[in-house]
């Protein structure tokens, strides 16, 4: 019996190198603008954080309520990708108040003004 399932196993795996042999000898080459747009930074590339982006580099700083309403984003969806471009270091976030009303202004730093600049080079040689 275990004859039986030596035999079958080495011809499973004879199979298997030959199907994974196949496999790369037919995969396409990839595309030049698709080996480009594999090099797009996806932190700055999503359109809700490019649209951030966009609109600190333009009017830095804004608070969470302008931004909102120039993106036309929730609170949630603001705050979650506020949070990441933060994160990553592209915008500085500061909370205080004006009077009693809680105010949360936010601006692009240089780490971000670089991250824009380089995110529209590489933008525009995936797209030549």
């Amino acid at each position: 019996m275990a004859a039986r399932r030596g035999a079958a196993n080495r011809h499973a795996g004879v199979v298997d190198s030959e199907r994974s042999a196949a496999s790369k000898r037919t995969r396409p080459t990839p595309a030049p603008a698709a080996a480009r747009a594999a090099n797009l930074d996806r932190l700055i590339h999503d359109r809700t954080r490019l649209a951030i982006i966009s609109a600190l580099a333009a009017h830095s700083p804004l608070t969470f309520t302008e931004l909102k309403q120039l993106l036309d984003l929730s609170d949630g969806n603001l705050s979650v990708h506020a949070r990441k471009l933060e994160d990553a270091g592209y915008v500085t976030c500061t909370k205080g108040f004006e009077g009693r009303l809680p105010k949360t202004q936010f601006s692009l730093n240089e780490a971000g003004h670089r991250a824009l600049r380089q995110a529209a080079r590489r933008a525009r040689r995936a797209c030549a």
